[in-house]
């Protein structure tokens, strides 16, 4: 607006740059309103057909990627759900599918509002009894499912994609949760770094918290490629030798199946 002051946004300096860990962010996104909407508009366009069944598929490039947008408000829940429902009109073929994503999306803002409602449910157990549950310590095995180097597959291409992009994928999020706190036993609360902070999973990528209140990335191995997800199977394991190099985890750490 003219002749209104205004600061320049790169003064604000919320890039990272010492170290400059979001070089995997820029590579997957652009930011702001007009991204969002370009964004949505190829995804009604191009990719919402089949989406009823590719958005399960890890391996396919199947889901809105609109999260990150909708987010930080760049874009609005209303927005998406007039722009499908026009897009359902005038295409009647894709209804289905739309009626899939639009289910999503009531999905996620019944959490978003779950977690207005309930503003500590992301510190505490929603069902109490959970609260004695007798999880383990296991610094090493954390550390290592943490850093995407468990040796099983899918788990850790899961984690470096979010190391790489800041997103992970619906289905494999849930896997990797559930290797967690289903496999290594480890209370979902103490994914935290060495000194015991949180380690942060809600922000765009793996960061730890350090001593001057500051946020520094955790160091990561390279991306695992997508064809390591394509040829993983959901009932494959990794011999526990194969588990035992380069710090993932050894025979004592391995989780049970």
């Amino acid at each position: 607006m003219r002749g209104v002051a205004s600061e320049a946004l790169d003064d604000w300096r919320l890039e990272p740059a010492r170290p400059d860990w979001a070089g995997g962010l820029r590579e997957t996104w652009i930011p702001g309103e007009a991204a969002a909407q370009a964004r949505l508009n190829a995804f009604l366009d191009e990719g919402i057909g089949g989406y009823s069944d590719d958005r399960d598929r890890p391996d396919r490039d199947g889901t809105s990627r609109l999260s990150p947008h909708l987010r930080f408000g760049e874009i609005s829940p209303r927005q998406l759900w007039h722009a499908a429902r026009f897009t359902a009109a005038e295409h009647p073929r894709s209804a289905g599918d739309i009626d899939k994503f639009l289910s999503e999306l009531g999905w996620r803002e019944f959490f978003r509002h779950l977690l207005f409602d309930v503003p500590d449910l992301a510190d505490r157990n929603l069902q109490q009894h959970f609260d004695a549950f007798p999880w383990k310590r296991d610094a090493r095995a954390l550390k290592a499912w943490q850093r995407g180097l468990t040796g099983y597959p899918i788990v850790d291409a899961g984690m470096r994609e979010l190391w790489h992009t800041g997103v992970m994928h619906n289905r494999v999020r849930m896997v990797v949760a559930s290797f967690l706190v289903k496999h290594l036993l480890i209370d979902w609360r103490a994914a935290s770094n060495g000194s015991g902070t949180r380690w942060s999973m809600p922000m765009p990528a793996p960061i730890r918290r350090t001593g001057n209140g500051s946020r520094a990335p955790a160091p990561m191995p390279r991306p695992i490629s997508a064809s390591s997800i394509r040829s993983c199977r959901a009932r494959s394991l990794i011999p526990t030798a194969a588990m035992s190099s380069a710090g993932c985890l050894n025979s004592r750490s391995s989780p049970t199946t």
